[in-house]
């Protein structure tokens, strides 16, 4: 090199330092323009409301009467609060006894244990239970196919799949089918793994068919984080899974938007895996969940610690119960192997290898999404701020340069998005149990029969009450627009990096100290110290101020006097408490604020940049022709090969894609089509998929030539009106057609010179668009 060539290399090294900065500064004005007109206006607004609420309750109130208003407050309010620390005895007091009894799964169905993952060659804490089926639930089918419920081991215990009678659980058994759970106990084996778990998990599969020899593959649900553990199952075995559906489940931790999201920015700031490592060590080498759940609540301090309490407060008569069930599993608290949480830090919160095809289990076995065969159906939530759409959904454009790469790999994705429901919302709420997991469940059995490719499920409701189903065609492009694109993600792999240097140094100084000091007796004491520990145990019977709760709350209840709803001094506590729960609203958005500033401040410096561009490796993967896939080229040159079979598929797969939709009505007919009808009756399901792939690849990248060859596929004429009149059935009556689909069975029928029974769909779209 010249010294010219050298002095052309720095200035253009300084002049892209120079544009990094000033992207990073504009970054950061934006931000703070952002957030600071948005925490502006959220205080007004707040002060705005307190103050109507304020006027609202003095324009009511009696002056005469609060004398006596005062009395009955404060003997509600102090029977109240006997009740309300009583409530919260009675939790302290159930999460000892859980803990003694193994904190067993917290499902309200029985169920009976047909693999135990202790017996297996490579021990595991986990177990393959079949559920019961309640008296109230029809017959299960003989043959109705297997579902298998995968729940996430992050923290908390397993069950809540399954924790009321309207759940994932009593959806698939009011469906028919024999369903399964996977569950497991507080503490792993010793030196289990994440490569120890998942061959666990497919030895259960393969014990599920074994007791289904004549049912299709098992359908297989994970809930949050068991998603991400089904869809490396199913990566790593996917002769085992049917369809998979993954609901609330963070695939793509790095994606989300600038201005929200700030979930994910914690880990830069928090020193990456280290935090966690040093937590598993102080605990002799198990990581305790419950410093996961403290994360969890501290993401909406106003909703978990304080009006969750409130609530419980304002309606303890009605409402302790519901808190004491829902407690059952938000207080039990699960372990990992510091094994388990580093290959998790690594692979998928900071590393993020897992979408980027780097990852591989302890054992070595690569782990690759895109060799995963079945349909997935993804299920996210726009209101959900632990697993945002885009951490749900990123991982699709990692994987997939655009959708023909897609649907040449034969691949079927779905995905439905909630308006606002919460995390938790999307596993325990009865209201999304009876819409979108019940519309799941109705779809999942026939997702097989869509042709390849990446759809939107849109569930809409009707006058009558009943829903609708419709699966509308989505481009790669529609997943990127979600999200805040590459430049971002280059800030959280120097995070990533960073991580893997403060990893290593930890490992060669710390971390052999502390295994040295750290002693049995040390780890158990850490353990019970733990806040969310010590506030059940410090509210339970075990604490001497608390015993005598329970005859006074006994003797409150003989004696309940409630204040009326219009008392003004019960208003003025409601009101309150609003405000209250409104400061620690905005308390948290400046924090979010804080974070996300300091995130960029520090990663999308021209210097963090620099170190991800030198050492990661590119998320985004290079783009691909797929017409150069051998496979692809060897279809392209073979449009005419087939016949009957071939040709009945490929002119559905035509209709689809020039609808751009299918509805769940065309779905089931295509449906039992395939499964039905000679000839695919006869077919196993892997020629048909193979057949469905095939001719969506030929529809797809040669769509002229795979109509012109229709002629060639069904050469005599009573198989082309045979052909024709099952696709017309399949499709529906012309009437309810658009127009490009009118006009793509006009093709077929221009092409095969003949005429479907009682086809009029050019006179009928010609007179709808003359009215």
């Amino acid at each position: 090199m010249t010294r010219a060539d050298d002095s052309d290399t720095r200035l253009a090294q300084a002049r892209e330092t120079w544009d990094h900065a000033r992207a990073q500064a504009d970054l950061l004005a934006r931000l703070a323009r952002t957030h600071g007109g948005g925490l502006t206006a959220s205080a007004a607004e707040h002060w705005q409301h307190t103050a109507r609420a304020a006027r609202a309750v003095l324009a009511e109130t009696d002056p005469l009467a609060l004398g006596a208003a005062w009395r009955d407050y404060l003997v509600d309010m102090q029977q109240r609060a006997v009740l309300f620390l009583d409530v919260l005895r009675r939790r302290g007091d159930a999460a000892r006894t859980r803990e003694a009894d193994g904190l067993k799964p917290v499902l309200a169905f029985d169920y009976d244990v047909v693999l135990d993952g202790a017996d297996l060659p490579r021990p595991v804490n986990y177990a393959l239970v079949r559920i019961r089926a309640g008296a109230d639930h029809p017959p299960t089918r003989t043959d109705g196919r297997p579902w298998v419920i995968i729940d996430p081991r992050a923290g908390h215990g397993s069950g809540i799949g399954g924790f009321k009678a309207e759940s994932e659980v009593g959806e698939a058994l009011a469906d028919g089918h024999p369903v399964y759970f996977v569950i497991f106990r507080p503490d792993p084996a010793p030196e289990q793994t994440l490569a120890d778990v998942v061959a666990a998990e497919a030895a259960f599969l393969r014990r599920v068919s074994a007791l289904h020899p004549k049912s299709p593959r098992p359908l297989v649900t994970g809930n949050c984080q068991g998603g991400w553990g089904a869809m490396i199952l199913a990566a790593t075995h996917p002769d085992l899974t049917g369809p998979l559906v993954i609901a609330g489940a963070p695939l793509s931790y790095w994606a989300g938007q600038v201005g929200r999201n700030p979930f994910r920015y914690y880990g830069g700031l928090a020193g990456g895996a280290v935090p966690a490592l040093l937590a598993a060590d102080l605990g002799g080498g198990r990581f305790d969940g419950a410093h996961l759940v403290q994360n969890f609540e501290a993401l909406n301090p106003a909703r978990t610690w304080w009006r969750k309490n409130y609530d419980l407060f304002a309606g303890v008569d009605t409402g302790a119960d519901r808190f004491l069930e829902f407690e059952r599993w938000w207080s039990g608290f699960y372990f990992m192997n510091e094994a388990e949480i580093r290959w998790i830090l690594e692979n998928l919160f900071i590393g993020n290898r897992l979408t980027a095809g780097r990852a591989a289990l302890d054992d070595g076995t690569p782990v690759d999404l895109t060799r995963i065969t079945a349909p997935v159906v993804v299920f996210a939530s726009h209101g959900d701020n632990i697993t945002p759409p885009q951490q749900a959904l990123q991982w699709i454009p990692d994987l997939y340069h655009d959708t023909d790469e897609l649907r040449a790999r034969g691949h079927v994705i779905v995905y439905t998005l909630h308006d606002s429901v919460g995390h938790l919302g999307i596993f325990v709420s009865a209201k999304i149990a009876s819409t979108q997991h019940k519309q799941i469940t109705s779809v999942v059995k026939t997702i097989e029969s869509l042709a390849p490719g990446l759809y939107e499920m849109i569930i809409s409701q009707g006058p009558d009450g009943g829903y609708a189903v419709e699966f509308q065609a989505r481009g790669i492009e529609d997943i990127r627009r979600m999200g805040d694109g590459p430049d971002t993600a280059e800030e959280f792999a120097a995070v990533a990096e960073l991580s893997d240097l403060a990893t290593k140094g930890y490992d060669v100084t710390l971390r052999p100290l502390l295994r040295a000091t750290v002693t049995p007796q040390m780890a158990e004491a850490s353990r019970r110290m733990h806040p969310l520990r010590l506030q059940t145990a410090a509210l339970s019977s075990q604490n001497p101020l608390m015993q005598p709760l329970a005859p006074q709350a006994e003797a409150v209840r003989r004696q309940r006097m409630p204040a009326g709803d219009g008392n003004p001094f019960l208003r003025a506590e409601r009101l309150a408490a609003d405000i209250i729960e409104r400061n620690w609203d905005l308390f948290r958005d400046t924090r979010d604020a804080w974070i996300e500033m300091g995130f960029h401040a520090l990663y999308a410096s021209p210097w963090m940049r620099h170190l991800a561009r030198q050492t990661a490796q590119p998320v985004h993967r290079e783009p691909r022709d797929v017409r150069a896939f051998p496979e692809v080229r060897e279809m392209l040159e073979h449009v005419d090969r087939g016949g009957y079979a071939e040709a009945i598929v490929r002119m559905m797969i035509l209709l689809a894609r020039a609808r751009g939709a299918v509805r769940r009505e065309r779905l089931e007919r295509a449906n039992a089509l395939l499964h039905a009808q000679a000839p695919f009756a006869t077919m196993d399901a892997a020629h048909r998929n193979q057949m469905i792939h095939e001719q969506s690849l030929i529809v797809d990248l040669a769509q002229h030539e795979a109509i012109a060859a229709l002629p060639r596929l069904l050469r005599d004429d009573v198989d082309r009106i045979r052909a024709l009149n099952l696709v017309l059935e399949v499709a529906g009556p012309a009437e309810e057609m658009d127009a490009n689909t009118i006009a793509m069975f006009e093709r077929f029928q221009s092409a095969l010179s003949i005429r479907a029974r009682n086809w009029t769909g050019v006179t009928r779209h010609a007179g709808s668009a003359a009215r």
